[in-house]
């Protein structure tokens, strides 16, 4: 990501890293290995932390516990072996003056013993494992020489960047130092950099600045920085500059994108007809819409009916009605005659579309089809031969009459498969899928409308990140009526009062969903569906207890959802399979055993299943979590059931890559930049992108 500038083929920083002096084949291969193969490369190597040399901790004076760096030479040095020479330790011990420290290493290697010699001195980082003697295990080292780059790695703040078996930390910082020496007037500002204030105030002025996060250095002083800092405030803002670039050459991207897409693009007339299917339909909806519903509805409205097809995210929380906003747009490109097509990620979440729909849209006279991998209802009229024409052959240009609404997941994306006459795309839980699956539906048509949903609320800086091609729109207010949902955090000692109030609760009358993290047991000691199903059906009795997860053949998945929603199952035990597209508003109490397992907007999916009727509902989290951000992570959710403020929080404690997967994501890797921390970087970004587009993209 983010190159130093926008250099030509052979600039200067895309020569190997070979052009510096002591890198050779060897040395290169080792820096291959953290992905360094270029000069840019190396500059852009971040450190991931930072040594105060400028003074050193006395060995007397060390903490338990506490990391720190102390200097002092090796006085005894020494492997020590257990039976037959199945276990070696070496140890080395250091005198500063004041005390001595024992350093040891649990795997013993030969070369130990010639590096650690006596009356060597170095410099040692770690956490004292005892202080009675005084011992670090696996400690970082670094031997302190005479030579005349000495002043790079002591008396100073010192970086100590990622490394590789081979290549230590005194060596990378001094190819760092040489390639800075060598090239660092060839780091110029980027494209943007006529456009952002670069000029590199002094250090004095820079630190008192280093609450004003757009007055950067330029380029070449902040790379500078990042590596060898004359202040710890030095590197945040360094950090800041390199990641605004990065942030800008992404803004560029997504906007010259949409700007390309919107001027080759003409958009299809589908603002719809006089309202004379959405009339009908929400007269027989049997509720009214809300503000926020309907405020969308207009955003949906003039984008369909504009010169430019609609790209539109919709976001909005666990039960706030996404689906019948779907299917007001759906109407609108229905009533001005084209197909459209919604797209799920299970088939759960289709086959549940496909009943509502066709019990909303089939009295209206529209056609409702479903495309899935197990379940068929369209025709031949849809299929495409393997010439690339649509059967019935010779009939390559006819539409199927009347306008039809298709319905399916990933199957609805296969080559044999055609959407002819395809007016909008709509994609739910658009989290699901990846940016490559969206473009592949949309261009079985030309240049349909576009509407992507999700009721996992986006944290605000992914959202300018994946998508900042999208406009957004949010509903931000829950249908009235619905029951309160309560949250509550238990250990698995509590179960046995659990399933009695879950008993309770059955016998007047409501229904439950349990969830385990696992479908069949494994040795990471979580619960499984298929092990605890007999239990779950002795515990309950005489409540009958129905089972759902990802292996069952598609028509046991039918009847064990049909068996749930008509009230024959009482209980339904599931894999989180259910986090999307179950609705059954008598369901009314969620247990989640191994609530660690599973993500924060994971659990607010599943959670999001209950309170979706008239009755109060609880959600109960069973975990015996040991880490410390686990038990965070389960507070978050027990205080709030505001999703974004989940996903916020989600975002923070796992990154991007986690919450989202990477690859899923679309999200390029940041050497520099921050999701979880950097909005008001990325909004810079945006703005300054924009002004290098409009003025270069016509």
């Amino acid at each position: 990501m983010a190159a130093l500038q926008t250099p030509p083929a052979k600039s200067p920083l895309a020569q190997p890293v070979t052009a510096l002096w002591g890198v050779g084949p060897e040395r290169a291969a080792q820096l291959a290995r953290l992905d360094i193969r270029t000069i840019e490369d190396l500059l852009l190597h971040k450190p991931r932390r930072y040594e105060d040399r400028r003074k050193f901790l006395a060995i007397a004076d060390l903490k338990l516990k506490e990391a720190t760096t102390v200097r002092g030479k090796i006085v005894a040095a020494g492997v020590k072996r257990w039976r037959k020479g199945e276990r070696a330790l070496f140890e080395c011990i250091l005198d500063d003056g004041t005390a001595r420290l024992h350093c040891r290493w649990w795997q013993a290697y030969p070369w130990m013993e010639e590096y650690y010699t006596v009356g060597r001195e170095f410099l040692v980082f770690g956490r004292p494992e005892s202080l009675r003697p005084r011992t670090m295990d696996h400690a970082e080292t670094e031997p302190i020489e005479s030579g005349e780059d000495e002043f790079i790695h002591v008396n100073r703040l010192v970086p100590i960047h990622a490394l590789t078996d081979g290549l230590t930390a005194r060596v990378m910082r001094t190819l760092v130092w040489r390639a800075l020496e060598k090239f660092e007037n060839q780091i110029v500002d980027p494209q943007v950099g006529r456009v952002t204030p670069c000029a590199p105030p002094p250090a004095t002025e820079r630190r008192a600045r280093s609450d004003a996060p757009y007055h950067f250095p330029t380029r070449a002083n902040a790379v500078h920085m990042i590596h060898f800092p004359e202040e710890l405030t030095d590197v945040e803002i360094a950090r800041q500059r390199l990641a605004l670039d990065e942030f800008v050459e992404l803004q560029i991207q997504i906007q010259q994108r949409r700007k390309n897409f919107e001027s080759k693009s003409k958009a299809l007339p589908c603002s719809g007809e006089n309202n004379r299917l959405i009339k009908p339909f929400l007269m027989a909806l049997g509720f009214k819409l809300t503000g926020a519903q309907t405020n969308v509805l207009r955003e949906i409205r003039a984008d369909m009916g504009s010169a430019h097809p609609m790209r539109r995210l919709l976001q909005g929380d666990v039960g706030s009605g996404k689906t019948a906003v779907a299917a007001c747009a759906a109407l609108m490109a229905l009533e001005s005659g084209f197909n459209v097509v919604l797209m799920a990620p299970t088939e759960i979440l289709a086959e549940q579309h496909f009943s509502n729909f066709q019990k909303w849209l089939e009295p209206l006279g529209v056609k409702v089809e479903l495309q899935t991998g197990s379940r068929k209802t369209v025709g031949d009229e849809w299929r495409v031969t393997s010439g690339g024409k649509r059967t019935p052959s010779g009939h390559a240009t006819r539409h199927p009459s009347p306008v039809t609404l298709i319905i399916g997941t990933h199957a609805l994306l296969t080559s044999g498969f055609d959407l002819p006459n395809l007016g909008l795309v709509i994609i739910d839980e658009q989290h699901k899928f990846g940016v490559a699956q969206r473009e592949q539906l949309v261009r079985k048509g030309n240049y349909p409308h576009l509407l992507v949903m999700t009721a996992t609320p986006i944290p605000r800086t992914l959202g300018l990140t994946l998508y900042g091609d999208l406009d957004v729109s949010m509903i931000d207010e829950l249908p009235p009526g619905r029951g309160q949902v309560k949250t509550f955090v238990r250990t698995s000692d509590k179960l046995p009062k659990v399933w009695e109030f879950i008993r309770q609760r059955l016998a007047e009358g409501r229904q439950a969903y349990v969830v385990y993290p696992r479908v069949e047991e494994n040795a990471d000691g979580l619960k499984a569906v298929t092990k605890e199903f007999e239990n779950l059906k002795k515990l309950l009795a005489p409540f009958h207890v129905g089972l759902l997860h990802g292996r069952l053949a598609a028509r046991d998945k039918d009847e064990a959802m049909a068996a749930f929603r008509t009230n024959t199952a009482r209980v339904l035990l599931a894999t989180s399979l259910i986090e999307v597209g179950v609705d059954v508003p008598n369901a009314t109490v969620m247990l989640i055993e191994n609530a660690e397992a599973f993500g924060l907007a994971q659990l607010h999916q599943l959670r999001g299943r209950i309170g979706r009727g008239a009755h109060e509902s609880y959600c109960i989290l069973i975990a015996d979590a040991k880490s410390a951000e686990s038990r965070q992570r389960l507070r978050v959710l027990e205080a709030t059931g505001d999703g974004f403020r989940i996903a916020e929080a989600d975002l923070k404690l796992r990154g991007p890559g986690e919450l989202l997967g990477q690859q899923q994501s679309g999200l390029p890797r940041f050497r520099f930049g921050d999701l979880t921390t950097d909005l008001d970087l990325i909004r810079k970004a945006r703005d300054l992108a924009a002004q290098v587009v409009e003025k270069h993209v016509k």
